[in-house]
């Protein structure tokens, strides 16, 4: 199925409609996330690279056609006007991994109505998506306080594609590893995995069982010790580690229980074998606020594996985001729907080092000791570069979030810092506004007025 035609209907209707009445002057639309979920103090702008790609391959092509016209019930020449649209327009946007906050535009697309219209459902899904699993991964590592965390989320993440995703995510936010093979092939990241409580089960007994699994792997092996009894797992590792010589590089991986009380007991137990090179890997429903406990409590755990509830961000499983046009044909707009209110003109966020973001006109001079967040990554349908490799995304995550205050980082109650309006852009919001204003409810007001009995007698 062509990318072209994932997409939301009313945005074909509107891309219809703006070219039968000859709209195609240039709109821009900015991309935010009106507000946090609860207990987060800041995003990771992430999905960027996803919707450059859509962008820079999009299509409408005869099936695409064909498909619209089948949704709408109407012929296919009907709607010819949209055959062979591409995506020539231009985008400015936060680069991936940088730490954005509630009101501040992620992204920006400037571009001929019909297209900046079109390209609305795809583009949101992919940045909404990926900035909250991006998110949700940067708190586990800040959760493990310096521990590797590794991801362990593709069979139950919503499709492989967001398995694929949150691995890369993972990376770009700290991950030490993937249990994703695909992704770790595709992105050069170390793959990770153990066995599974069904491979112990395959055997008469534990010793069988490991002692199997380390004949066909002679490296470093992890071992499963909770099938049964967890400490009689531990020790039956331990025996068979030790017989085999093996020590540096093995682990023992705790899977449930209480794994704060079993991670004690099983590095005592492991330390009395001598085997104080082997770690402890913990795994089973974590995520960051698991993790937070775990460190907390001194727990000896040395990896931590997350999977289900990071990626999905069971917590927070959506973001409040939008993709609203502020501009078009050099016509600065804005909407007045209660709640929903927003700024008008194309943006910039200026970010000044232990100060608060200021969100500005993109034009206007940035303020001083401030450095302008979006940068142009796409121009006449084409990208500007390459793009960024993860380490590049990883170095301005790790960047960004240490110069956080201490309180958007905790895992609990964090408060996230807000963002102000420069002046400009509150000159600008409040001009737009009055405009409007005049223009909806002046009319009215007169027409009310004329209605009255005896007026104008």
């Amino acid at each position: 199925m062509s990318e072209a035609m994932t997409t939301d209907l009313y945005e074909v209707t509107m891309a219809m409609s703006y070219l039968r009445e000859g709209m195609t002057g240039p709109a821009t639309f900015s991309l935010f996330v009106r507000d946090l979920p609860a207990e987060r103090g800041f995003l990771v702008a992430a999905g960027l690279e996803s919707a450059l790609d859509y962008l820079s391959g999009l299509h409408v092509g005869p099936e695409d056609v064909s498909a619209f016209a089948a949704a709408l019930h109407r012929p296919p020449r009907d709607l010819e006007p949209l055959l062979g649209l591409r995506f020539t327009g231009s985008v400015r946007a936060v680069p991936e991994g940088r730490i954005v906050l509630a009101g501040e535009p992620l992204l920006e697309v400037t571009a001929p109505l019909p297209q900046a219209q079109l390209v609305e459902t795809y583009v949101l899904n992919q940045v909404s998506h990926q900035t909250m699993i991006a998110s949700k991964a940067a708190r586990c590592v800040l959760a493990a306080a310096g521990h590797p965390v590794v991801d362990f989320s593709l069979r139950r993440t919503h499709g492989v594609q967001a398995g694929f995703q949150s691995a890369r995510l993972g990376a770009m936010t700290g991950f030490a590893g993937t249990s994703n093979v695909a992704a770790a092939t595709s992105l050069g990241l170390p793959a990770v995995g153990t066995m599974a409580h069904s491979y112990v089960e395959a055997f008469q007994d534990e010793e069988e069982a490991f002692r199997a699994f380390a004949r066909t792997h002679p490296g470093p092996v992890t071992f499963l010790v909770d099938t049964y009894d967890t400490e009689e797992g531990v020790r039956v590792a331990a025996r068979v580690l030790k017989d085999l010589n093996r020590g540096p590089g093995c682990a023992v991986r705790l899977d449930s229980g209480d794994l704060g009380a079993l991670a004690v007991r099983t590095r005592n137990l492991l330390d009395e074998a001598g085997l104080t090179d082997v770690r402890i890997t913990a795994s089973g429903g974590l995520d960051e606020y698991a993790v937070d406990d775990l460190v907390r409590s001194g727990a000896p755990v040395d990896v931590y594996a997350v999977g289900t509830r990071v990626g999905v961000s069971a917590d927070a499983p959506y973001l409040d985001s939008a993709y609203k046009m502020v501009e078009y044909e050099g016509r600065p707009v804005m909407k007045l729907s209660s709640a929903k209110v927003t700024a008008p003109g194309r943006k910039q966020v200026f970010r000044r080092t232990g100060g608060a973001d200021v969100i500005g006109l993109a034009d206007e001079r940035p303020p001083s000791d401030c450095v302008p967040l979006l940068e142009t990554v796409m121009r006449n349908g084409q990208r500007t570069s390459s793009g960024p490799t993860l380490r590049e995304c990883r170095e301005r995550f790790t960047a960004d979030v240490a110069a956080l205050p201490p309180s958007a980082r905790r895992i609990r109650t964090p408060v996230p810092p807000r963002a102000t309006a420069s002046g400009e852009l509150g000159t600008l919001t409040e001009r737009v506004r009055r405009r409007i204003t005049e223009r909806t409810w002046a009319p009215a007001a007169r027409r009310a007025v004329s209605a009255r009995p005896g007026a104008g007698s």
